[in-house]
């Protein structure tokens, strides 16, 4: 039966509140099962490094028989009858989610650090935060807790099912256990969807905290589209070798990483981006693709996130190169509504709940 949150979330000294981290990433779209199942023989693989501009997710009361969603981000809300909310609106999602809890009488309020639409994994973070919030509540109801795996495979799922399979796994691991971690998709396996290595430890993850640069490009990105249309052209046979060669660079890129050869590991990010510019031509903005090529020119690699069309380019090289980028892409960024850079460092810390 439905349950009601509205008096026990009015009885609560405070909201609950949780948080995770969004993501930047080399390897993206590989994390599709339409892609990683029928080739999963070539080991396909995502590098993430979770970031520091983390995603909020507040519970509060609200009126019983009914959920509201909002979100200061997007200035709006919606709120409908628990079992008229659609799972296709704006919010969609985050009805979809009170639907599986079978929870109403509640407001699910967003917040986010890093901008809407921004290729950083935003709204696989707030379902990872809202499932972590919801677990909270379970455990005040008297029931089991939801473990972190579980939280991820649930926040997925749902994802996937709202969008009609065109979801990866990727985005929801960053936010989940935070990190920079090397991820081997294994969806043939029933038990096991993927394998996460975590290819820097926190010392490492300062270290290359200091060698990225982040810049949000003014415009926003619409990832749904841009996959599908990646993933149509991969079903019919037209770019699958030139996947299987991307794959490649990354599992490179990651052993680079892991042994903190941060020079190479830029390298593997312009030679990703080369391959990238024939597989997916639609990624490259005029604003994207000038900011690449100045970080090209100043000694970095550099890659949009997630699908690009918009949204987020990062940048890596040693320290010294990164802080002429960063003066660079700062003077690019100023002719831009929106754009600029997003300051931001590695988040060793995944989904939790704020004290």
């Amino acid at each position: 039966m439905p349950k009601s949150l509205e008096s026990l979330l009015k009885s609560l000294e405070k909201p609950i509140t949780a948080s995770a981290p969004c993501r930047i990433d080399s390897g993206g779209t590989w994390d599709i099962k339409a892609l990683a199942l029928p080739l999963e023989g070539v080991d396909p693989i995502t590098v993430n490094l979770a970031i520091n501009l983390r995603t909020y997710v507040t519970l509060l009361p609200y009126k019983s028989g009914w959920v509201r969603i909002s979100s200061d981000n997007f200035d709006a809300q919606e709120a409908y009858p628990f079992d008229k909310a659609p799972f296709n609106s704006q919010f969609g999602l985050f009805f979809a989610i009170a639907s599986f809890f079978r929870f109403h009488g509640l407001e699910i309020e967003i917040r986010s650090t890093s901008p809407v639409n921004a290729g950083l994994g935003g709204s696989s973070t707030a379902a990872v935060a809202t499932v972590k919030a919801f677990s909270v509540v379970k455990s005040l109801l008297n029931e089991n807790g939801i473990k972190k795996k579980d939280i991820l495979y649930l926040a997925y799922h749902l994802e996937d099912a709202v969008n009609g399979g065109m979801c990866g796994l990727q985005d929801q691991g960053a936010a989940v256990f935070g990190g920079v971690n090397k991820w081997s998709w294994n969806y043939s396996k029933r038990e096991r969807l993927f394998t996460r290595e975590s290819i820097l430890d926190e010392n490492g993850q300062r270290e290359i905290s200091k060698r990225i640069l982040v810049a949000y490009s003014g415009r926003r990105h619409l990832s749904a589209r841009i996959n599908r249309l990646w993933i149509e052209k991969f079903l019919r046979g037209e770019t699958r070798s030139g996947w299987i060669e991307v794959n490649k660079i990354v599992n490179r890129f990651a052993l680079h990483i892991k042994e903190r050869r941060w020079d190479k590991g830029a390298q593997e990010l312009i030679e990703e981006v080369a391959i990238r510019k024939k597989l997916t031509p639609e990624a490259f903005t005029p604003i994207i693709t000038r900011l690449i090529e100045e970080s090209e020119k100043a000694g970095c690699g550099a890659r949009f996130t997630g699908a690009g069309g918009g949204g987020t380019v990062w940048a890596l090289g040693e320290i010294d190169t990164i802080q002429r980028l960063r003066e660079i892409w700062a003077h690019i960024l100023k002719g831009t509504k929106k754009g600029g850079i997003l300051e931001c460092n590695v988040d060793p810390i995944g989904v939790r709940v704020l004290s």
